[in-house]
């Protein structure tokens, strides 16, 4: 089964041995990862940590910010890395002026990492799909007024009341790998399986469209390698 882990799944253990967690999560049967930091580690020796346990790097979650102010050095890392998906994960969006500060640095970032072969996304949460301070949905700016692609959290999508697979349909080609995720309507995440969310249908639908899937779990339940192990289990038994 092809599936990928974002590597904040396994953030107990992955902070103070990366090296352990990537060979951990290959064990249970993962094949690409999902970086949500790198902990000081050099990009050649996150490769050939990667290369010796035939894992791949899908994509890592990059902080705008980062992106904005150190560039060319991140640039470097990634490419070094093998990674050609940069996934902003998180913006305050709270009012006008920052949704439009983040479609600006969308806009700016995206052409100088696409001439690096380097595509950029962005990943929802649920409050992108409320109404902000200003009275503005985040998540429809960024849609209609960049060509970011858009990993979307298939999770938070359902807590912030989208249909997960309508969006799927109706953003197409700009969704190239999604979040599989589970958990309560009102917020409060399980192992899949275990929740309210829609995942068995977006498994399906996922693979119907040819999306990639990646495993977030948030929940450290009872710890981040149970809970991996958990939703791997049952991605595997819908197969």
């Amino acid at each position: 089964m092809n599936v990928g882990i974002q590597m904040y799944s396994v953030r107990d253990i992955s902070g103070d041995d990366l090296e352990g967690a990537l060979r951990k999560v290959a064990d249970i049967g993962y094949k690409t990862v999902e970086f949500a930091g790198f902990f000081g580690h050099s990009a050649s020796e996150v490769r050939g940590w990667l290369d010796g346990l035939g894992l791949k790097v899908s994509g890592t979650h990059t902080p705008v910010a980062e992106l904005i102010d150190k560039l060319e050095e991140t640039v470097a890392y990634h490419k070094e890395l093998g990674n050609v998906n940069i996934i902003i994960p998180w913006a305050d969006l709270s009012t006008r002026e920052k949704v439009d500060s983040l479609v600006d640095a969308i806009n700016k970032l995206q052409p100088r990492l696409a001439k690096e072969g380097i595509a950029l996304h962005y990943h929802n949460h649920d409050f992108e799909f409320r109404k902000n301070l200003d009275g503005v949905i985040p998540y429809d700016e960024i849609v209609s007024r960049t060509n970011a692609l858009l990993e979307i959290d298939t999770y938070w999508a359902f807590v912030g009341g989208r249909d997960p697979l309508k969006m799927l349909d109706e953003l197409g080609s700009r969704v190239k790998a999604i979040h599989v995720k589970d958990g309560s309507a009102s917020g409060d995440g399980t192992p899949l399986g275990q929740g309210a969310a829609p995942v068995a249908a977006v498994w399906a639908k996922a693979k119907a469209l040819n999306i990639y899937p990646v495993v977030e779990s948030e929940t450290l339940t009872p710890d981040g390698l149970t809970e991996a192990k958990i939703c791997f289990d049952y991605l595997n038994a819908l197969a």
